[in-house]
């Protein structure tokens, strides 16, 4: 204790140097967890927005689907997706059907991806529903209605209400053709979606490619993200007696999503060690120079028996106490931050678009962080330990010093 309220003393001997000091490093932690927060729940809304217009949480393909994306690799739906819904924390199970096709008009013609879709079910969960008006939904999983995209009702120079063809190949080989007509149109923000997408009932689609009650994929949505690696082997127990398919996480699923978050976060990791080498510079100069500026005193401290390692502890004491001091500053100036930017955000709308587009994923303008305590801590943690390594050579510089010289030291 005396040697803490010793080093207490010897820091505020110098108190502008002290105070800068403190005031770097408690700054430079409440940027890493302000930023830190932001990115958690950016990432978060961004994870959100694309498994619900996506793959799901959790997706079931048959085979090596998720790479190959062969349709001939379709499957039985045969209940699968009441019987995962009814899991507990499944939130709603997507059963979907994916061909490539040709959407003709009597003056153009563009190529498309047809989806096959359960309407009601997407609307409830998926974004791209977000702005379609409830009569322009599907009406029927067998009819002939179609969602279509915006840019490509105008390439194919049509509007909504009007007829147009749609190409696929069956499983034959053969080529079939539908007539469809537009009951609604797509504005989502994603070029590929908006220029190259055609909606119709899950039925419909399956019909035209000859798959009768058969999917390409089962998108499942959970009640909460983090309740992936609990309901995973769940899904593949329940689907344990059909070795063909194979449950799949997010990330596997959506793996241009997951390499831009990675990405991203790689680089923000980059700046990170930036900051945390600035600070650790900082404290090696405050308390070096402190203990230069005491050289004679600690001659003194020496010659009256103090032993080197007390000058050791006392310069670890202040180091502890520099460390500490920044903890508690950075940590209240982030949790200040952070709870401003979980409510209210960062709001983007009138800088850019209505809707954000990174890494495939539409996601709201309005950027919100998300607490994330565990790391907030940590890095809390680190500061101090961070102060403590940088005080190591000032402390051994400090026991290393002769009486005899400091005494002279003028």
């Amino acid at each position: 204790m005396e040697t803490l309220k010793l080093a207490w003393k010897n820091l505020w001997r110098n108190r502008r140097r002290t105070l800068i000091t403190l005031t770097a490093m408690g700054f430079s932690l409440f940027l890493l967890q302000t930023f830190h927060n932001l990115s958690f729940g950016v990432y978060a809304q961004m994870v959100d927005s694309g498994v619900r217009a996506g793959s799901g949480h959790i997706a079931v393909y048959r085979g090596d689907y998720v790479k190959s994306r062969d349709e001939k690799l379709s499957f039985a739906e045969a209940g699968l997706s009441e019987q995962v819904a009814g899991l507990s924390g499944v939130r709603q199970a997507l059963p979907r059907v994916y061909l490539p096709g040709l959407a003709q008009s009597s003056r153009e013609s563009r190529g498309i991806l047809l989806l096959g879709v359960d309407p009601l079910a997407e609307a409830t969960v998926n974004p791209f529903w977000k702005n379609l008006p409830a009569e322009q939904n599907i009406r029927a999983l067998a009819g002939r209605d179609a969602l279509v995209g915006e840019r490509l009702l105008k390439e194919l120079k049509i509007s909504k209400g009007s007829k147009f063809v749609v190409t696929v190949q069956d499983r034959s080989g053969e080529l079939a053709s539908e007539l469809l007509r537009v009951r609604g149109v797509l504005r989502t923000g994603l070029k590929d979606v908006d220029s190259g997408m055609v909606m119709v009932g899950r039925e419909r689609a399956a019909a035209m490619a000859g798959i009768a009650g058969e999917i390409h994929e089962l998108a499942i949505i959970l009640e909460r993200a983090d309740d992936e690696a609990r309901l995973l082997p769940a899904i593949r127990q329940l689907t344990a007696d059909r070795p063909e398919l194979h449950p799949t996480g997010w990330a596997a699923a959506m793996p241009n999503l997951s390499d831009a978050i990675r990405l991203d976060y790689a680089s923000q990791k980059f700046i990170f060690v930036i900051i945390l080498l600035i600070v650790t510079i900082g404290v090696i100069n405050t308390l070096l120079m402190s203990v230069m500026e005491r050289i004679r005193e600690f001659g003194v401290i020496l010659a009256l028996g103090a032993s080197p390692g007390r000058l050791r502890l006392m310069v670890l004491a202040e180091a502890l106490i520099l460390g500490t001091g920044s903890m508690v500053l950075g940590t209240l100036l982030g949790c200040a931050s952070t709870w401003y930017l979980v409510s209210r955000g960062i709001d983007l709308r009138k800088l850019v678009p209505e809707t954000l587009e990174f890494g495939g994923v539409v996601f709201d303008p309005v950027m919100r962080a998300a607490w994330d305590i565990p790391w907030m801590l940590q890095m809390g943690i680190y500061v101090i330990a961070l102060c403590l390594l940088a005080s190591v050579y000032p402390a051994i510089k400090a026991a290393r010093i002769a009486p005899a010289e400091a005494m002279r030291h003028g």
